[in-house]
């Protein structure tokens, strides 16, 4: 049998973090499901744990390099060498552009920017020994721009670039790394955003599903369909690619 692959997902305590190291943990391989909270993991890590897997709560901020260091060389001393890195961790602070803090666009980019580089930084030297990897970056469609998401659209449009790049430099070590764009997916996120909006979520997502070729919302189970197979081992021609899951073709 060959050797269990040790997989981090991070922002992995709910949504579509929570159903990659799910789907992960069922294709044999020993999860750190990671979050801000540690606390919060404790469902996604039960979940695995009683269907027979192996998982490991971790609490880290993805954004502050010290904790980044410390959540990877734990994960290494509990679970094994991570290869298998999904950079999910994100959160939203929507506005207008003239309405918009310095600190809510510094926020939205240190999570999904700052994070995926400091956690692929730290993950990709157990790849690298292994040589053998796979680093899977959330992108979103609203990298191709989202009214009263600057921060956002510049944070998964850089991650597109760090994706190629990350391809670039890490392939010669049998690593690959691709990015995974979902268009509107089921989510607590998209929750907020309807309650914000003030429109109930039902609703909301009836007047998406409508604007959707296959004429209906994604789930996070979706995502992690997608991203079990760029982690597979017949995925290993695939690299530097940004695959759009939304429903339908993004330009």
């Amino acid at each position: 049998m060959a050797e269990q692959r040790t997989a981090i997902i991070t922002g992995a305590a709910r949504g579509i973090g929570a159903a990659i190291a799910t789907r992960f943990a069922a294709d044999g391989m020993a999860v750190a499901v990671l979050d801000l909270d540690e606390g919060a993991c404790a469902g996604t890590v039960e979940a695995i744990t009683s269907a027979g897997g192996r998982a490991l709560a971790v609490g880290a901020n993805v954004a502050d390099e010290d904790s980044v260091t410390a959540a990877v060389d734990r994960v290494a001393a509990e679970l094994g060498a991570p290869t298998v890195l999904v950079n999910n961790a994100g959160i939203t602070r929507d506005n207008l552009l003239f309405k918009m803090s310095v600190g809510d666009w510094d926020a939205v980019l240190g999570v999904h920017l700052r994070g995926a580089f400091l956690m692929s930084r730290a993950a990709q030297k157990h790849m690298v020994e292994a040589q053998w990897g796979r680093i899977v970056n959330l992108s979103s469609v609203s990298a191709l721009g989202n009214r009263g998401q600057v921060n956002y659209s510049a944070a998964k449009a850089g991650m597109q670039g760090l994706t190629k790049t990350l391809a670039l430099e890490l392939g010669r070590y049998n690593v690959t790394a691709n990015a995974i764009a979902p268009g509107f997916i089921e989510t607590e996120m998209t929750a907020q955003t309807a309650e914000r909006i003030g429109v109930p979520f039902e609703d909301f997502k009836a007047g998406a599903a409508k604007q959707i070729p296959v004429q209906r919302v994604g789930q996070p189970e979706d995502i992690a369909h997608t991203a079990a197979f760029l982690v597979s081992e017949g995925a290993g021609f695939v690299s530097g690619q940004v695959i759009y899951v939304a429903g339908g073709p993004k330009d």
